[in-house]
């Protein structure tokens, strides 16, 4: 955990914010309105709590191997035997891919904003949106740390705006009857996904130098924020578009209801999401590939950052695809993890981070609730 990698707090926190909000985000909502608004809070409420217990378990995990990432903790704790550089070669294949069109995804949703916005064609929004994202992770971790700081900070005066103006628009009751299993797990799997900043957990025990207490108030604020504006914007949809709530997207939604003028808002906060998880991602991945391959961050930022680039100027990624491809490492990443975290608990014979919450029972709750969120990712709703 190199020094010259130091975050302050609220840039750590900002980090794990700053990963969580996206698209996720923004289709809470439709789902929420398949659910009592009851139901909403004890799901949201439960999903902060499965998804701290999972981040320090990931934080442990990391803080146990001087701050590394996945695939070097895998190698580290997980593979053994003739095969290991077999496995741990693969496993940096799949996360690797993995942040490629998650990060690819983000260049495309860019240029589709500029091109709606200023009426710039595709390869220059995503050119633009590539020389501005990718810059500021050049540079490094404390720069991605304090732009996170300031565009979640900005997202939160965004959000705040459209609360108001929704609360000064006529507004529609909240539903208070529930609409069964399918619905309420469905509810489950799209705020855990909106709450995961699990790739930016060991960016977090690097960036604050293994302060213990420092890490878990920084993972604990972070995801904290991001439930906070899920709430917010949930709440803000369900009261100011009512029955008109669609898969759109809530500032859409809004949009219809408020009047054009929250096209421009949904704009900014869309880039800001978008820029946030650029920077979280890119720098993840970043590290992942120097861990991996011992060349210098420089080139290494080249490698993460460039086929990113290419994908999307050459139109070969899919949204679709690749959120069933992601889906699918989630769950193998999430079960790794905790296995991983076992055999490094039981090397090191202690629990700094997560306590008596990282003990065997809640190790299979996390898994179990991991497959459940997964499960209702796929789920049909009606």
């Amino acid at each position: 955990m190199k020094k010259q990698h130091t975050l302050t707090f609220w840039e750590a926190t900002s980090i794990i914010i700053g990963h969580g909000i996206g698209a996720g985000i923004l289709s809470v909502p439709y789902l929420a309105s398949k659910n009592s608004f009851r139901d909403v809070v004890l799901i949201l409420a439960f999903c902060y709590l499965f998804n701290l217990v999972l981040h320090l378990v990931i934080a442990e995990l990391s803080y146990n191997n001087d701050g590394a990432q996945f695939v070097k903790c895998f190698d580290s704790e997980l593979f053994s035997g003739k095969r290991r550089k077999i496995f741990t070669w693969l496993a940096f294949a799949l996360l690797g891919l993995s942040v490629l069109f998650n990060v690819s995804a983000f260049l495309t949703g860019a240029a589709a904003v500029f091109r709606s916005w200023f009426g710039l064609p595709d390869a220059a929004g995503i050119l633009l949106f590539y020389i501005l994202g990718a810059g500021v992770v050049f540079v490094g971790m404390k720069l991605v740390g304090i732009c996170e700081k300031y565009a979640v900070g900005a997202m939160a005066a965004v959000v705040l705006i459209l609360l108001i103006a929704t609360l000064r628009s006529e507004l529609t009751p909240l539903r208070t009857a529930g609409a069964g299993i399918n619905n309420a797990l469905a509810l489950f799997g799209m705020i855990s996904f909106s709450l995961s900043a699990v790739m930016s957990t060991p960016q977090v025990v690097k960036g604050l130098n293994g302060d213990v207490k420092g890490i878990r108030a920084a993972i604990a604020s972070g995801l904290g924020v991001n439930a906070g504006l899920i709430l917010l914007i949930t709440l803000m949809t369900l009261l100011g578009a009512g029955k008109g709530i669609t898969e759109d997207g809530a500032l859409v939604d809004l949009a219809r209801h408020l009047g054009g003028w929250v096209s421009v808002v949904g704009y900014i906060f869309t880039l800001l999401a978008l820029a946030t998880s650029f920077w979280a991602n890119t720098l993840n991945l970043r590290d992942i590939i120097h861990e991996q391959t011992a060349w210098n961050e420089k080139l290494s930022w080249l490698a993460a950052t460039a086929p990113c680039l290419a994908l999307a100027l050459f139109g070969l990624s899919s949204f679709v695809g690749f959120t069933r491809f992601a889906s699918l490492i989630q769950v193998v990443t999430g079960v790794g993890i905790v296995w991983a975290y076992h055999l490094s608990r039981r090397r090191t014979g202690e629990a700094k981070l997560v306590g008596r919450f990282g003990s065997l029972p809640f190790q299979i709750a996390v898994v179990l609730c991991t497959l459940l969120a997964t499960v209702g990712a796929v789920l049909p709703v009606t």
